[in-house]
């Protein structure tokens, strides 16, 4: 195990097969604490920031691994993992798993993501020990139990249903699908029920074994805690549960960062389904996750849809009453990513929503924002950004999306930087891009045709 170190607030690139003399430490991070990063036998990367005073710590296991990386046959394995590991190792329970947590006041959970899977705790930190012999049980040790595997399916179907029967959620859905189209990106993250139905015991097994392996391995950690003790710690949890630590194993590489091309569908898409509500998205194809413009891509947001006094808030629901929710929001991933501008109204008003979306993204590709207009939004992300930073669950996955997404840490204060330094020309630049870009609308009301929608 090895790291280096630097004692003010720097931008580090974190890389990505290190072994002996690649791993790192970055210090001085608002308040006293201190990120370090180290690179473990077996290939296991150990991120933590240390936060004195606090009196609890939040631990992620993270595997590089989502639903883009599902197999034929495989779609859906990821999420129903996500559910498999609560279940039962050759030494827990689920009960054991579950009442670890409770009788320590602590909370666990996990989420799946397209790109990757975090298990995660937040315990006192007195705790972490605990915390860490039972995820890293968890990830090693799942028993994927034929009978728990049959009855998470329905429980899996369920939340399917339930989310089948939110009209915002399947406008989402739909607009992903068809913006992302073919790219393994544009599949549901939970997979659909016929995958569900379909997919084997053999086949969720076989997603396990290949991704939840050292090399794949993410370890990030943030609170009141010792670097040193936590990567004693993790090494002893996974040998105990029998995993062989090479010490001349590398990490697993990032994803490529080239751009992929994407044939989504331009156009209308309408999801006929008889509400009060009409959910409407129009949007494109936009950044990756390690494009320059990122930081442009958030001040964007805030200027067009981000907060009560965005232009879509104001010109929408404030001036003409047409919906209660609007807002904009960009998702970006190694390869891809997508910008949108979401809208709920009366089916009846629909058309002029659409209309509205529309030509506020072209007021902003048309003509700079103002001084005024700029500098609230840079205030409203600067004060999100530390707020956020207030919790050591957010510090805990920046870690993992640093090591994960773009094998850099950024400290606050750049951020901030970077955040500060987004001009009033590009963000129309991007805007432009933007706005000139296939546009994809989705529907969800009560309509069978797009002249229906008085556009």
């Amino acid at each position: 195990m090895t790291d280096t170190g630097h004692s003010a607030p720097v931008t580090l690139p974190l890389t990505p097969d290190a072994t002996s003399g690649g791993s790192m430490l970055v210090a001085g991070s608002p308040g006293g604490a201190v990120v370090r990063r180290s690179v473990l036998p077996g290939g296991v990367r150990v991120l933590t920031e240390a936060m004195p005073g606090q009196r609890s710590a939040t631990i992620g296991f993270w595997v590089g691994v989502g639903s883009r990386d599902e197999a034929d046959g495989e779609h859906g394995s990821t999420h129903f993992l996500e559910h498999l590991l609560f279940k039962g190792t050759q030494r827990r329970s689920a009960l054991d798993i579950a009442a670890a947590f409770d009788e320590v006041g602590g909370e666990s959970n996990a989420a799946t993501a397209k790109e990757n899977t975090c298990y995660y705790a937040r315990v006192l930190d007195s705790d972490l020990p605990m915390a860490i012999d039972v995820i890293a049980d968890m990830v090693t040790s799942a028993v994927i139990d034929p009978e728990e595997l049959e009855q998470e399916r329905h429980v899996i179907l369920e939340e399917i249903a339930m989310d089948s029967d939110d009209p915002s959620d399947v406008a989402h859905e739909k607009f992903v699908e068809e913006v992302l189209r073919s790219h393994p990106l544009g599949r549901p993250i939970g997979g659909t029920p016929e995958a569900i139905k379909a997919i084997s015991r053999e086949s969720v097994l076989e997603h396990y074994r290949r991704y939840y392996r050292p090399e794949e391995l993410v370890v990030t950690a943030a609170g009141g805690l010792d670097h040193d003790v936590v990567c004693s710690l993790v090494v002893q949890a996974l040998e105990r549960a029998g995993w062989h630590l090479a010490e001349e194993a590398s990490p697993v590489a990032r994803r490529a960062p080239q751009p992929a091309v994407l044939n989504g569908t331009g156009g209308v898409h309408i999801i006929r389904r008889a509400v009060e509500q009409a959910n409407v998205l129009v949007g494109c194809p936009a950044l990756t996750a390690t494009d320059d413009r990122r930081f442009v891509m958030s001040v964007l947001n805030a200027v067009l849809g981000g907060g009560m006094s965005s232009r879509l808030f104001q010109e929408i629901r404030e001036k003409r009453g047409l919906a209660y929710s609007t807002y904009s929001f960009s998702a970006s991933y190694a390869d891809a990513g997508y910008f949108a501008m979401y809208a709920g109204c009366s089916p009846a008003k629909t058309g002029q929503v659409i209309g509205l979306l529309r030509s506020e993204l072209e007021r902003l590709a048309s003509e700079p924002v103002s001084d005024e207009e700029l500098r609230r939004a840079v205030g409203q992300l600067s004060g999100g950004m530390v707020l956020s930073l207030e919790d050591s669950g957010s510090r805990m996955s920046r870690l993992g999306r640093a090591e994960l997404v773009s094998g850099e840490f950024l400290g606050l204060d750049l951020t901030l930087e970077r955040v500060r330094a987004v001009t009033a020309e590009q963000v129309q630049d991007l805007a432009r891009q933007l706005a000139d870009a296939p546009r994809t609308i989705t529907v969800v009301g009560p309509f069978d045709s797009e002249a229906e929608l008085g556009l």
